[in-house]
């Protein structure tokens, strides 16, 4: 199950913010529109809440003050007219801003699992599954704070202060110049808190991604943890990697609760300053009644923002921890792609040949293919064997171009792989692989993973011929019984016969077998003999087995020695 210590995933590489910023803003371009309404509106409801307090001046020096009920009227108005106006803005705001959000969050994270879908079966293995997954999933939603909704409500919050600092301003500047002392330091101190957040939120990202990933894998295999009675270890191992992120969240919840109380602080300080010296402009006759009250209110309504700004600074740090994952996951770049001008086969004879192919894994001491040339004639079924670890499985990746070989080429009617577009070589190859792969679907979806526009009587056509249907009538809801993950509610030769149905009705020109019969017992394997002759049966076939009867189908068995392939006797 591996060691505790090595649970953890590696932190993604720092990048500034900025940065960050720039690598996801051209996946905002079909909704600028939208963004700059969204801004708009943003940029003018500060000016009307402003606009809103300011009536309560008018009904303190024109109403109470001189005891005239007279222009209490257009004064209450002018109120309610502002108050709608708000509310309308407010509402257009906040829809606007989860319309445009929603929308990006889902291209963006589309992109980010299409991209996770393109990189090799190899580099996917490399990584976790379950940090991939909080990669594609929770990781992506905060990116949107960096791109749209931070930028909306920093702008937001920097109009409300300008707003609020000129009329102070203009009420009086004396007490504006004092009021403004806290700014700086309540920025200041958002600042240095900011930095400590950032810190703590990308450890508990990373520790996020490892206790998904230790979810993921030890429930997928929670057969093997309870066959070895590991269920209280890995729970254990479970609450370990929860008490490291509950510890990182602790962290960055004391560095809040540190920061508000001294912002407050700060923030009654000032308001004392200012009440104390508005009551003496008020007694000089610089300031009329009104004019204090509401100037107070200004000053609340003034730190608001910038407390806003502090922690909005934090979330978009917290944010760029995130977006620093799935930036690493995107940098992680297909090892092959299509080429810009590749052919497209329609339908391949079926020639294959290698040419002196050489292929070392990354990281690898030594080539698994070292001059490897082996030829097959359209329609003919050649054996591979040799010892486990020879790199017989290799051949097919090559062939599918799961990757690229270092030297030689792998051809398919005369053409070398690398020219041909991916999608249309893969129509062309059907690999049926030793670990029968099963979606978490019904029979039918299945089956139909091949050809999706496939008919009924097609479907049923290839059941037959694999010798599955009847199993498959058996089932409880027939075509539509849910397999389970992995295709667990069915036995694996079932799930060997799914995968032939598959191979068949995708009716591709060439194919490989790989271990097709391995760890089924010999009733499965003899009963899967007779559909896979069929599925055999005119295509050009390579066979990687071990399996003496599965060997005597082959008109030609060739042996993987040393990175070489050798033709055998039988």
């Amino acid at each position: 199950m591996g060691a505790p210590g090595g649970e953890l995933v590696d932190a993604a590489p720092a990048l500034r913010l900025v940065t960050v910023f720039r690598r996801f803003w051209p996946d905002a371009r079909p909704y600028r529109g939208w963004i700059g309404v969204a801004l708009l509106v943003a940029l003018v409801i500060p000016v009307v809440e402003a606009a809103e307090i300011w009536m309560f001046k008018l009904v303190v020096d024109e109403v109470l003050v001189p005891r005239d009920l007279g222009p209490l009227g257009w004064i209450a108005a002018v109120t309610i007219g502002i108050v709608v106006t708000r509310g309308v803005l407010s509402f257009v705001d906040e829809y606007l801003a989860a319309w445009v959000g929603e929308r990006f969050v889902l291209d963006l994270r589309t992109r980010v699992f299409g991209h996770a879908q393109r990189t090799t079966p190899d580099s996917l293995e490399r990584r976790r599954a379950g940090d991939t997954l909080t990669r594609v999933t929770s990781d992506v939603d905060a990116v949107e704070t960096i791109v749209l909704s931070g930028v909306t409500e920093a702008l937001s919050a920097a109009v409300r202060i300008v707003v609020f600092v000129a009329i102070l301003v203009y009420l009086d500047w004396l007490l504006a110049v004092v009021a403004l002392v806290a700014a700086p330091l309540l920025w200041m101190l958002a600042g240095r808190f900011s930095r400590r957040i950032r810190s703590v939120s990308r450890e508990a990202r990373r520790r996020g991604g490892a206790l998904a990933a230790i979810a993921e894998e030890r429930l997928a295999n929670a057969a093997l943890v309870q066959a070895h009675n590991r269920q209280d270890a890995e729970t254990a191992r479970f609450r370990q990697e929860g008490h490291g992120i509950l510890c990182a969240e602790l962290a960055a919840a004391r560095i809040r609760a540190l920061f508000t109380p001294l912002v407050d602080l700060i923030e009654l300080a000032v308001a004392l300053v200012v009440i104390g010296m508005g009551t003496w402009a008020v007694a000089e006759g610089r300031l009329t009644l009104g004019g204090l009250l509401v100037f107070i209110t200004y000053v609340t309504q003034l730190y608001g923002p910038v407390r806003e700004l502090g922690g909005l600074a934090t979330s978009v740090f917290s944010a760029a921890a995130a977006a620093e994952r799935v930036i690493e996951l995107l940098d992680d770049e297909p090892e092959v792609r299509d080429p810009a001008d590749g052919h497209h086969l329609r339908r391949a004879v079926g020639g294959v040949r290698l040419e002196g192919v050489r292929f070392t894994y990354p990281g690898a001491a030594r080539p698994v293919l070292d001059g490897a040339s082996l030829e097959l004639a359209p329609g003919q079924v050649v054996a591979v064997v040799g010892p486990n670890g020879a790199g017989k499985s290799t051949i097919a990746k090559l062939l599918l171009r799961f990757h690229d070989v270092q030297d030689g080429a792998v051809r398919l009617d005369g053409i070398d792989v690398r020219d041909l577009r991916l999608a249309s070589l893969r129509d062309n190859v059907t690999v049926l692989l030793q670990e029968t792969l099963v979606f978490h679907g019904t029979v039918r979806e299945n089956i139909a993973l091949g050809r999706p526009d496939a008919t009924d009587p097609e479907l049923r056509a290839a059941a037959e011929d694999a010798g599955a249907a009847g199993f498959i009538d058996a089932l409880p809801d027939g075509w539509n019984t849910v397999v389970g993950q992995r295709g667990r509610r069915l036995s694996g030769g079932q799930r060997q016969l799914l995968a032939i149905a598959r191979a068949l009705l995708r009716d591709a020109p060439v194919l490989v077998l790989d271990e097709p019969t391995t760890g089924l017992d010999s009733a499965a394997r003899a009963h899967l003999r007779g559909p896979l002759r069929r599925l055999v049966s005119g295509r050009t076939t390579i066979v990687i087995t071990h399996d003496p009867e599965t060997i005597a189908w082959a008109d030609r068995v060739v042996r993987l020695e040393g990175g070489r392939l050798v033709e055998t006797a039988r």
